[in-house]
């Protein structure tokens, strides 16, 4: 049998701030929960190429790599 793909959502966010700031994140494959910074630097060491950061309002924030699909959205 196959290996089953995962190309949908593979982050969730768990923890936003008041004003909208994704905070916390799952990992619902590991099941490891991350803050902020941590997921950054994942991201940076490549351990999640499907996505990237921005400097929004000078932090650096997580978000997912664009394509056609809205199920793998940071949400």
């Amino acid at each position: 049998m196959a290996k089953k793909s995962n190309r949908g959502k593979n982050v969730v966010v768990t923890k936003e701030s008041e004003s909208g700031r994704n905070l916390q994140f799952k990992d619902t494959n590991t099941g490891r929960n991350m803050n902020r910074q941590e997921f950054v630097e994942k991201i940076k060491r490549g351990s999640y190429p499907n996505y990237h950061t921005r400097n929004i309002n000078g932090v650096s924030t997580p978000v997912s790599n664009p394509d056609s699909s809205e199920g793998n959205n940071l949400d």
